[in-house]
């Protein structure tokens, strides 16, 4: 009989700085080559768990642990780091906090430049591993200079590099567009496959990784696993949304249909659900596309052009309009323009000529700091906006900033922080929030200051269902009440699906595309140019011989 390769027993875990365990008499095995998904609201101890088996508990983060946690047999709790880190690698979801190195080969070469192992064999590993996953010609390059997907790959390597057979992932997909998160789900299962690996991933992109022939899933909530089973077994048992998590898109339309999937052979995967005689009420679920046409020009870019240096030609000519009060999605592949256009919407780049024009007046003669009292913006990496030490501090600065009186700031602040679920760490130090909680940081600290326009990068990324579905809420109720224009950059499926009204596809610095999501992800050649993916009702529908299957992913926005 196998032994397991991870074992926990009634494991309870407190850290020194709470009054309450994090983790409460969790017990679950791994078996070697498993791959399992660990899922979980935030705050569900999904990280927790993932800093026990890694060795960070109670090596870097101290506090009380009872029960048996045991790795390849061996107590975790007796091992030193550097032990662990032999037989555990993690790939941390902020790529650039996991490298070392000042280029792609030092990073990968770390962990056995640590080891004293001879230069030549460093030198056949790191050229191994980089080419496997497709980073040979950027070796010289830093690692920050790499793509989000390209980050992950370096990562990757560098825990693979000294042989370790258990890996760990921390949200793998958060900063990466389908296309790309694809791509790694599919890297991720031909590695252990080919290497034998054991393979754990926490991540809140679920119908991503169960493509990856995912054999259990884990499901957690409150400290405790409250779920633990195949996905098939985790999908038909509706474990997933009550516990603040996304059900795969093609579920969703099932449940709208009223088809009792536990009745339904295949349902954890889209190619091989077998619905074929349901069609019919899923055919009845199309709805008719609502094009909004009424809305009028706030922001107009004119003949926009703009260049990183003289050889590099981003936008030439670039024409766009963004109506007042309405909710735009701006999507393409890595490095199409997309954080670019925003920077010279917010003026932290100029461009080399045309005009960006807000409610027909020139903005570009305005300060960064004039054109954030009506373009709001948040960054994509939280840790690039904040400048406080609390979470009060942070989100009240813009307000002291404008001298706003006391007693309104905090009833601003404390109204904006209760709205997205931190009014209750509002005195903590802002380095012990998780990175989705420093996201709605950053996000409360531009939306306290109420502008007419609001530019998100990525808002949902690290977010769980319930922490997305109440910023969206929060979103669309300043959309409603207070005509607020929102512009949001993302590569999230479920947020083009159920959020966007119109959606501009933009690639290598061109308008390729100006429609609505569901016409957008139901186009095969705009979502390969994108770097998107047809979503998995598409698919169904194709399936199924649906005719005009953008009218089924109109039936499951909720705008």
């Amino acid at each position: 009989m196998t032994l397991p390769l991870i074992d926990f027993k009634h494991v309870t875990f407190k850290y020194h700085a709470q009054a309450e365990p994090t983790l409460h008499d969790v017990s679950f095995q791994i078996n070697p080559g498993e791959k399992v998904l660990i899922a979980g609201a935030s705050g569900s101890g999904k990280t927790t768990l993932l800093r026990l088996l890694n060795g960070l508990i109670p090596q870097a983060y101290e506090g009380e642990v009872t029960g048996s946690l045991t790795l390849n047999g061996k107590n975790i709790l007796d091992q030193t780091l550097f032990d662990l880190s032999l037989q555990a690698g993690t790939v941390l979801q902020d790529s650039d906090a996991q490298f070392v190195g000042l280029t792609v080969a030092e990073d990968i070469a770390f962990a056995l430049e640590n080891d004293y192992q001879p230069v030549n064999k460093i030198k056949a590993a790191v050229s191994k591993w980089a080419n496997w996953f497709g980073l040979g010609e950027r070796l010289e390059l830093s690692p920050q200079a790499l793509s989000g997907g390209q980050k992950q790959r370096t990562a990757m390597a560098g825990v693979l590099v000294d042989d370790g057979k258990l890996l760990l992932f921390d949200e793998p997909l958060a900063s990466l567009d389908p296309a790309a998160g694809a791509t790694a789900m599919e890297m991720i299962d031909n590695l252990q496959s080919e290497r034998d690996l054991t393979v754990v991933i926490i991540e809140h992109r679920i119908e991503e990784v169960l493509n990856a022939n995912v054999d259990r899933v884990i499901v957690m909530a409150d400290g405790r696993i409250v779920a633990n089973g195949t996905p098939t077994e985790i999908i038909q048992a509706g474990v997933l949304p009550k516990n603040g998590l996304d059900e795969p898109l093609y579920i969703q339309l099932l449940r709208r249909a009223n088809i009792d999937i536990t009745k339904i052979s295949g349902i954890s995967d889209v190619s091989t659900v077998n619905v074929n005689q349901h069609k019919a009420a899923i055919a009845q679920l199309k709805q008719k596309i609502n094009k909004n046409q009424h809305l009028a020009p706030q922001l107009v870019i004119k003949d926009l052009a703009f260049s990183y240096d003289n050889n590099q030609t981003l936008f030439a000519q670039f024409n766009a309009t963004i109506n007042q009060g309405e909710i735009l999605g701006i999507v393409g592949k890595n490095g199409s323009g997309k954080t670019t256009l925003s920077h010279l919407l917010t003026g932290f780049l100029n461009p080399e000529s045309g005009d960006i024009l807000l409610d027909g007046q020139s903005v570009l003669q305005q300060s960064i700091k004039e054109r954030a009292d009506h373009i709001g913006y948040v960054l994509q990496n939280p840790n690039h906006m904040i400048t406080k030490s609390t979470v009060y501090e942070e989100v009240a600065s813009g307000l002291v900033l404008r001298q706003i009186p006391e007693d309104q700031i905090e009833t601003r602040v404390r109204q904006v922080l209760k709205l997205i679920d931190l009014d209750a760490m509002r005195h903590w130090p802002i380095a012990a929030l998780s990175f989705g909680q420093k996201k709605r940081l950053t996000i409360a600290a531009v939306l306290v200051l109420e502008p007419k326009i609001l530019i998100l990068d990525e808002p949902t990324a690290g977010q769980d269902a319930t922490h997305t579905g109440e910023l969206l809420q929060f979103l669309s109720r300043i959309n409603k009440d207070k005509q607020t224009t929102i512009i949001i950059i993302t590569h999230d499926m479920h947020l083009l699906a159920n959020f966007v009204q119109r959606t501009l596809v933009i690639v290598n610095g061109q308008l390729i595309g100006d429609t609505t999501p569901a016409e957008l992800l139901a186009d095969e050649q705009l979502v390969e140019d994108a770097s998107l993916r047809t979503t998995s009702i598409y698919q169904l529908a194709e399936r199924l011989e649906i005719s005009h299957p953008e009218e089924l992913n109109a039936a499951i926005v909720t705008q």
